[in-house]
Order: structure tokens, then sequence, then C-alpha cells
């Protein structure tokens, strides 16, 4: 890729990125299905997924998917960059059709096509983005009044979601594990492009690692995405694949580009056609996603509190259909 400009590079690895990450989202919930049979299910707080083959397989892939995403932020703008997560959605939505019986309709090829046609508009019309000489100059950036006005926002709101929302919702609203994600993830992205950038001026020869900078965005980058994982997981465990994705998708992109544009100002020097054209195809995107999300089959959630029992060992009847017990009336027993 020597002779590629920065920004063909991003977006050459952002859609690799894309397709393992799309991939990761089936392995796992194969294994969290497998998990949630033999032990406790993760959407309630259990762990039996970590014995699932599958379900590492699946990690093992969004890793790769998420090393490549994070060489991408090192070439290229966060609002070209994640946008391209739309891809995600499409290999993530075909396979679930395929491998867990989870239909695709008609109108959500048509929301796969949007989602295609809205990342080629921003990357047509994507800024190109100057490099920060040292980590220093990204500390002044996150230090900025506007952008931590924005992460004071969001650390309350993950806060909030997880104290009073997910005990009361966390179960049947898909906003509320999605939502923790997606706030946490938007801080992920910054701290990596942060720490992305750190690598790339240490590789040119001005090293960054004795910078105490360097070590607090690695630091941030680890929690955020330790908490994005276990509420991923959640999600995946108690919601439907396809819905999963396209929500997550909206919710994450629009953060995460709404958290660069206040902290690395990617916006600056563009005329006012590009930015209106980029919005538009985000919008579209958007469109594309919630088309997904209304066409898909919900998944049935999972029985709770059903009593079964094995019959003459080929069949499961429930204390309605036969009763261990028949009642009789005390006079059939009385014999005057």
């Amino acid at each position: 890729m020597g002779g590629l400009s920065d920004n063909a590079k991003g977006v050459i690895l952002a859609v690799a990125s894309s397709a393992f990450i799309g991939s990761s989202f089936i392995l796992k919930k194969k294994g969290l299905k497998r998990g949630g049979i033999s032990g406790i299910r993760a959407g309630v707080g259990g762990f039996s997924y970590l014995l699932e083959p599958l379900w590492w397989a699946g990690m093992i892939t969004m890793i790769i998917g998420e090393i490549a995403n994070f060489v991408a932020y090192i070439y290229a703008p966060a609002v070209l960059v994640t946008p391209l997560g739309a891809l995600s959605i499409i290999v993530s939505a075909c396979l679930a059709h395929f491998l867990l019986k989870e239909r695709i309709q008609k109108m959500g090829i048509v929301g796969c096509v949007s989602c295609i046609v809205g990342s080629v508009v921003i990357v047509i019309h994507a800024p190109q983005e100057e490099t920060p000489s040292s980590v220093q100059d990204i500390w002044t950036l996150a230090t900025q009044p506007a952008f931590l006005v924005y992460v004071a926002a969001s650390l309350s709101a993950v806060l909030a979601l997880v104290l009073h929302f997910e005990p009361r919702y966390g179960q049947t609203n898909i906003l509320v594990y999605l939502g923790i994600c997606s706030l946490m993830g938007s801080l992920t992205v910054v701290s990596i492009k942060a720490i992305g950038i750190a690598i790339k001026l240490s590789l040119a020869g001005i090293s960054q690692i004795a910078y105490p900078q360097t070590w607090f965005f690695v630091t941030v980058a680890t929690i955020c995405v330790i908490t994005q994982l276990i509420y991923l997981n959640k999600a995946l465990d108690t919601f439907n694949a396809a819905l999963v994705s396209p929500v997550y998708y909206v919710m994450f992109t629009t953060l995460t580009i709404i958290a660069s544009v206040i902290m690395f100002k990617d916006w600056s020097g563009q005329n006012s056609g590009s930015i209106a054209s980029e919005i538009c195809g985000f919008i579209t995107v958007l469109s594309g996603t919630i088309i997904l999300h209304v066409t898909r089959e919900q998944e049935p959630p999972p029985p709770v509190g059903t009593i079964t029992w094995f019959i003459s060992g080929d069949s499961i009847k429930n204390p309605e259909d036969e009763p261990l017990i028949t009642p009789r009336r005390v006079d059939e027993y009385y014999e005057p």
C-alpha cells in the first residue's frame, strides 16, 4: 500500500475490519447460545460462554477486525473510518440469515444497499487529516472545554444507564446495553486514535513512550474496551443478532463522529458543500439501518419459570399437559 494515500489505506483497512467484525457477531452469538444451554446466560450475568470454542473463535475474529480498524484510524479521520462499519451490518445480516435462521426480508436488502450508498458518499467527501506532531498536541485537543463537556456528559449517561435503567429495562430495551457500548465506544475511538498516532510518530523516530499522556490514553482505551465487550455480550445474548448490529452501528457511529468532530476538529477547513454531503451520506446510512431494524423478525424471549420433564424417554410435556398427580374427589375413596 506504499503508493496509496493515507485515506485510501484507511478505507481498505476499515472495509477488511468490517468483514471480520460482522462475522464475529455470528460466531459469538452461536457461542452464547450454546453457553446458555449448558450454564447461565450472559444476559442475566452468566459467563458459561467462556467455555465455548465458537465464542472464542468469534472473539479472535473480532480482535483481528479491531486491529485492522485500529490501524485504519492511524491513517484516516474517524468521520471516514467509522461509517464504513456499515459493511459489518451487511455481513452479519447475511450470515445470520443462513447460519442463525434469522430471516432477512426484501426491504432489508434495500436497507443494506442504503448503507453501502451512504458509506460511498461519505468516503468521496471525507476530509484529509493533519497528523499532530506529538501526543502532547493530542492532549491539548482532549482537554479543550468542548470535549471535556462531551466526556462528562457521556460518563454521566453511562452511570445512569448502568445504575438505574439496566436493572429495570436491560432485558426488554435494546437501547440500554447498546447505549452503554456506544458511549464508551466513542471514547474508545478517540483514545485509540491518540494511541495510534503516538505509535506512528514513535515508528518515525519521534518516541512518545515517555509521555504520561500516552499511557493515560492506553488506560482509558482498555477500560472502555472491556466495558464495551461486557455489555455487547449481554446485548447479543438477549436480542436478535441482526438487530443488535445495525442499532449498535447507528448509535456508535453517531457518537463517535460527534466526539471526533469535537476533539479533532475534522470538519475545520472543509467547505459547507462537503460537510453537507457527509451528513447526507450519514443520514442515508442511518435510513438503511432503520429499514433493517423494522424489517427484522423479533427473537422470542427465553422461557422463564417453565417446568418440563421427560415422559417415556422421548417426549417433553408441561404440567398443564400431563400432571404428575391426578386430583380425585374425596368421596371416590370413602365407602360408607
